[in-house]
């Protein structure tokens, strides 16, 4: 049996080669560079910081997308999300994933996650329908940072379509909206609040709720017959 090293040096008896124990698959906001974004890197440092995940590693997987202001594109950053879940889900069964984004990125996990393509709405190519519900059970977890609201979408795009967190994924989803946000609140109107949630506890608080819903998957998952 292979023995693995976390992050912080603890050794990980029972862990598939090459797997993290978690794994965080996060889509950047409208203009962000590659990578996760300031709000996601803020997410991912305060969950790798949770006592809940002590002497676990946390992997992180930043989805490839434009994240530009032309919304049609947020569909290929789906795609790759979808794909990002399916794969690991079949190659590291045992890891637990958090699905994460802020703004567009929240869009494109909100998407992810929807239990069917809405009626009317004809999605481009590269999706072809959810993900399988079993798939559900290797996502602990899914935080959204000052997802757009149906309002604003409608106002940027018209053949969007509403976000809607699927069923599967509702009781373990934490949706941070700041009041203020004119991105997520139809009643928001200050620009500025919607950068502010690295600032005001939210990304501290969705990592709080990761944490908890990743320790709460782990302790239902069988071991492995020859775990220590």
């Amino acid at each position: 049996m292979a023995l693995v090293l976390s992050p912080r040096g603890i050794p990980r008896a029972g862990a598939d080669e090459g797997c993290p124990d978690v794994e965080v698959i996060f889509a950047r906001g409208t203009f962000e560079p590659p990578g996760v974004g300031g709000i996601g890197q803020a997410f991912v440092d305060e969950l790798r910081a949770q006592p809940q995940l002590a002497g676990k590693s946390v992997d992180v997987y930043a989805v490839n997308y434009p994240a530009s202001l032309n919304f049609s594109t947020a569909a290929d950053g789906v795609i790759d999300a979808s794909n990002r879940v399916r794969d690991m889900a079949t190659r590291c069964p045992n890891a637990k994933m958090v699905l994460g984004g802020y703004s567009q990125g929240a869009a494109v996990a909100g998407y992810v996650t929807a239990d069917k393509i809405p009626d009317g709405y004809v999605p481009p190519d590269g999706i072809t329908g959810p993900m399988a519900p079993a798939i559900a059970n290797h996502v602990a977890a899914v935080a959204l940072f000052g997802k757009p609201s149906n309002g604003f979408l409608n106002s940027i795009d018209r053949t969007a379509p509403p976000i809607t967190v699927g069923n599967l994924y509702a009781a373990k989803t934490i949706d941070q909206c700041i009041a203020e946000d004119p991105i997520c609140s139809p009643s928001g109107g200050d620009n500025g609040a919607h950068q502010a949630y690295a600032l005001n506890g939210m990304t501290e608080q969705a990592a709080g709720f990761a944490a908890a819903k990743v320790a709460a998957a782990a302790a239902t998952t069988p071991k492995p017959a020859n775990a220590s």
